[in-house]
């Protein structure tokens, strides 16, 4: 009977056999600003670094030191956008076509996607630093007074700068200014199964996904070792161990202390991998690497997309965290 089961939960996790999906994509998340407001799309062009325009750019402090959302929650109400067009296959975009950016209390900030950049140096996110292409007086004066310090938006610069992923986790890959990997992923039922032991529900947009699919067991993705996706191959590489962005109310930028107390009841890793060493961390969602990504451009993941599981790893306590 305990087989029974087993083969039951496996064959439920790989999508049931016979080629059917394990999940559908129900939603797809660009953040083209380190620790801002998403931007949800319909789909989404793949490129060498992740989804095109996500966390192409980062705000940074008066040392270069990128500002992320644990120390300035007041990023979480700074909304973006871009042009609709802009997460079509091979866009490209033209002088006239902008970055908008509005917090409460500030004015509009257009920031061309084409335009003359001077460089500046010393850029930092963690662990990388390099420089970075200075987006200019008026972003600066902008972001400056929002946060009332001296403050500067910076865009990648991939013409010159290589930022690789943990080669413990993931050889061979690149990012922007993500926090390590290119992807994350995250499943409806995960947090569905988390909301119904929390006293408030809370919103996807605690964990920040680039990719929210549904259809599946809740923590499913914790297992899925190689997915496919319109053709695509993704890796799951590591589990998401979550910081102290999800207890952040993305409404209003206030922090408090859930979901995060209540996942260590159960999403701790002395809960899911109790034979390694206790990092004291939280997991939710799987970050992902894709491989196409090493040879080329253009191809996009559409919401509605299936998602096929090729390989799972056996047990959390197998998967890499």
């Amino acid at each position: 009977m305990a087989m029974e089961k087993a083969a039951s939960f496996l064959s439920s996790l790989l999508g049931g056999g016979g080629g059917e999906p394990a999940a559908t994509v129900k939603s797809i998340f660009i953040h083209p600003i380190k620790s801002c407001r998403g931007l949800a799309v319909s789909q989404a062009p793949i490129t060498s670094t992740g989804f095109r325009w996500d966390r192409q750019w980062v705000v940074v402090n008066a040392k270069g030191r990128a500002y992320t959302q644990r120390v300035e929650p007041k990023l979480a109400l700074v909304q973006v956008e871009l042009p609709p067009e802009a997460f079509a296959e091979n866009w490209q975009p033209t002088p006239d076509d902008h970055l908008v950016i509005r917090a409460p209390g500030m004015d509009t900030l257009k920031i061309p996607l084409i335009t003359e950049h001077t460089t500046i140096d010393d850029v930092s996110v963690w662990e990388w630093s390099g420089s970075a292409y200075d987006e200019g007086a008026e972003a600066s004066e902008w972001f400056s007074t929002y946060f009332g310090k001296p403050s500067r938006l910076v865009r990648f610069k991939e013409a010159s700068e290589t930022r690789p992923t943990d080669p413990d986790y993931a050889q061979g890959y690149k990012i922007m200014f993500t926090d390590c990997f290119p992807f994350l992923i995250a499943s409806q039922g995960s947090l569905d199964a988390l909301n119904e032991i929390l006293k408030e529900p809370v919103p996807m947009n605690r964990f920040r996904p680039n990719i929210l699919v549904d259809g599946c067991h809740p923590y499913s993705e914790d297992l899925w070792k190689t997915i496919k996706i319109n053709n695509l191959t993704f890796l799951g590489v590591k589990l998401c161990n979550r910081c102290k962005v999800p207890t952040i109310n993305q409404e209003d930028g206030v922090p408090g202390t859930e979901p995060t107390e209540t996942l260590q009841t159960f999403r701790s890793d002395q809960v899911l991998r109790p034979s390694h060493k206790n990092k004291r961390q939280v997991y939710f969602g799987q970050n992902l690497v894709c491989k196409e990504s090493l040879s080329g451009e253009g191809k996009v993941i559409k919401v509605g997309d299936p998602v096929y599981v090729v390989q799972a790893f056996a047990s959390s306590n197998e998967a890499p965290a």
